[in-house]
């Protein structure tokens, strides 16, 4: 079977993840999340007609691909989740913004890496290593039920199959043991010992010994009797102001895996950047019910409401 075609079917995602973010901004969910797994699905299909992988079904295949070491453990993890994602609209209409952003979200980031990484990768050899297999594999629901679905099952008798006997499956690869210095920890032994030497000089040069003749000679110096004070010296009562307690400003969050920053409230406005969960965000104020104001990169800009969150 001929390799495929890299620019029909670079440009076949691309056009997919515009179609998938069209329809976030229409509202359409339900679609939304079904067109994230199909564009998922070109690009496993690529990936292992590249690796010679034949799988049943979309779910195994990611897992082939994973114990390959075509794709590490976050993309597999992040392609299961936007399988699980896109079975669920198919098989239970599920029509919820917060997962068609997500599934969303994860795709935008995962075809970035394909962009930059797999889709460069040829003739890779497929010794399968010994790995614990991500959560989300075959046995969270995959496509099992309904073949491939989406873009159609794949020729399987044009690659070569993974081995199935108990024994190939038991010969796994030990993990190396033992420890060795690469040049960046020796870059970053030197360092540390550079920083601790010039701490140990400052310190030096700023608290010098006393000389000798400046030592306290408080001891031979006569003692000097003085009358006991009958009064103390009266002092002023100090007041000391209450000073009034202030409520902190609310520190925003961002909630969702991946979040837009964009130039105007709307999906449709240019992408700024982008924001992982968990990142402080410098809000300023809300725009409307949906959008918010936030300080990015020196400049005001835009993210959506419901994927902030606050102490």
């Amino acid at each position: 079977m001929a390799a495929p075609d890299i620019a029909n079917t670079w440009g076949d995602i691309r056009q997919g993840v515009k179609d998938a973010e069209t329809l976030i901004g229409q509202k359409q969910y339900n679609m939304a999340m079904i067109k994230s797994r199909q564009v998922l699905e070109l690009m496993v299909d690529y990936l292992c007609d590249n690796a010679s992988v034949a799988e049943e079904d979309l779910a195994s295949s990611i897992d082939a691909l994973y114990d390959y070491q075509w794709i590490n453990k976050t993309t597999c993890e992040h392609y299961h989740k936007i399988r699980m994602l896109g079975n669920k609209a198919v098989h239970e209409g599920n029509d919820d913004a917060y997962d068609a952003n997500q599934a969303y979200h994860l795709l935008s980031q995962e075809v970035y890496t394909f962009a930059n990484e797999y889709k460069s990768k040829k003739g890779r050899p497929t010794q399968r290593p010994a790995r614990n297999r991500p959560q989300g594999g075959r046995s969270s629901g995959g496509r099992g039920s309904s073949g491939r679905g989406f873009a159609g099952p794949r020729n399987s008798g044009s690659r070569n199959p993974r081995p199935q006997s108990s024994s190939t499956r038991s010969r796994r690869r030990q993990p190396s043991r033992g420890f060795s210095f690469s040049a960046v920890d020796l870059i970053r032994l030197g360092l540390a010992v550079a920083v601790i030497i010039i701490i140990v000089v400052l310190v030096r040069v700023l608290n010098p010994h006393k000389p000798e003749e400046e030592k306290d000679t408080s001891a031979s110096a006569p003692t000097e009797t003085f009358a006991p004070m009958t009064e103390p010296p009266t002092t002023a009562p100090v007041s000391v102001e209450t000073m009034p307690e202030t409520t902190p400003a609310p520190v925003y969050k961002i909630s969702a895996d991946v979040l837009n920053v964009r130039s105007e409230p709307s999906t449709a406005g240019e992408k700024l950047g982008s924001l992982e969960n968990g990142t402080i965000v410098d809000y300023v104020e809300d725009y409307d019910d949906e959008w918010a104001i936030i300080n990015y990169n020196g400049t005001q800009a835009y993210v959506n409401k419901q994927f902030l969150t606050h102490d």
